[in-house]
């Protein structure tokens, strides 16, 4: 896994984060929903990233 991709995907885990709770501190359930949604994405990306990295050794 390159460094620029262990970044993004960590880089979207944090984003959803951010959404998440702005969702929660205003009530804003659609927004929250996406904002775990964002982070799940990232985890999964991150996950296959490691995969690949173990097939390739």
């Amino acid at each position: 896994m390159t460094n620029k991709d262990k970044a993004n995907n960590m880089g979207q885990v944090a984003k959803g984060k951010v959404k998440e709770v702005a969702g929660k501190t205003t009530g804003d359930k659609k927004l929250e929903a996406g904002g775990k949604a964002d982070q799940m994405k990232g985890n999964v990306k991150q996950a296959g990233e490691k995969v690949k990295d173990a097939f390739k050794k």
